[in-house]
């Protein structure tokens, strides 16, 4: 049985530890209110400017097809893996890197054997699990999430973007967490690169498909796609940014309470072994007591 000193040093340690994880609870409630509030504000841009982009995805002008929606025959992958720059947040980055390594074995098994695979971790946590391994990184997106812009963001979709118009890539995907409620992430792998149709536009009636192009359909494709594509990466970031507050508070709420629960085991087994000691204590009193009262 550990002594009374270690039991006692073992629950100052874990008070400690309670109220910090109590503490971290906090700031990430207060992170994540902000950063929903910011994702609840983005959706409905990002969604009506991504429907209007898949209608506009086939749409050919005098100066030829859009560039971004080729298909071609997959031989380099690039892979956009939106993980966080710090960790405590439960199965927040694991979830997303095993998702990444799902992808690689079922989808682009051949082009991983080939070592035409390259990971854009955006976040810390990505970018050390997949340099560990000696996977192929594109680019250095280690800090974005200390000062979370649209400006940041934009450099890692630019340079998406380019690697797939001058046809170093030619398929980009993004896997990310999509935020639904604190308790909840899901885990989404969409299809950046090249752009894609999405479900029901071709059906769409003409009210909702049929456009004005004005100055020019050259112009709205130079312009309105490049920016479409760039919200999207933007919104997966803050959408990522959010379900990882949403995740470090659940983790640190549970952890709080598991605090509790050792702290309540400690204290019993500190007051059992206090009583044990008292109790040993009495019974060599007694023993002494009796032992003087035979000698005389």
């Amino acid at each position: 049985m550990a002594s009374l000193k270690e039991v006692r040093n073992r629950i100052v340690s874990v008070g400690s530890t309670q109220q910090i994880t109590k503490a971290m609870k906090m700031v990430a409630a207060a992170k994540l209110r902000r950063s929903q509030d910011n994702i609840m504000r983005m959706r409905p841009y990002a969604q009506r400017l991504n429907s209007i982009l898949s209608n506009l995805s086939n749409v050919s002008g005098e100066g030829g097809e859009n560039v971004y929606a080729q298909k071609r025959d997959v031989q380099r992958v690039l892979i956009i893996a939106v993980t966080s720059d710090r960790g405590l947040c439960g199965a927040f980055n694991s979830n997303v890197m095993k998702a990444v390594n799902n992808l690689i074995n079922e989808r682009y098994s051949t082009q991983a054997a080939a070592g035409n695979i390259e990971i854009m971790a955006i976040g810390k946590k990505g970018h050390e699990y997949f340099t560990k391994r000696n996977v192929p990184t594109a680019g250095d997106y280690t800090t974005i999430f200390g000062n979370l812009t649209f400006e940041r963001v934009r450099v890692a979709a630019e340079q998406a973007m380019e690697g797939f118009r001058t046809g170093l890539y030619d398929q980009v995907d993004l896997v990310y967490n999509e935020f639904k409620n604190v308790a909840t992430q899901v885990i989404r792998t969409e299809q950046f690169l090249p752009i894609q149709e999405t479900p029901g536009e071709q059906n769409a009636s003409p009210m909702e498909s049929d456009y004005i192009f004005e100055p020019s359909k050259e112009e709205i494709l130079e312009q309105l796609i490049p920016k479409s594509l760039k919200i999207q990466v933007y919104k997966a970031v803050l959408e990522s940014n959010a379900s990882e507050h949403g995740a470090r508070m659940t983790a640190m709420d549970k952890a709080t309470e598991n605090a509790g629960e050792l702290l309540k085991q400690l204290k019993l087994t500190y007051n059992r072994t206090r009583q044990a000691a008292i109790t040993t204590e009495i019974l060599e009193i007694v023993g002494g007591a009796e032992a003087l009262a035979a000698s005389r």
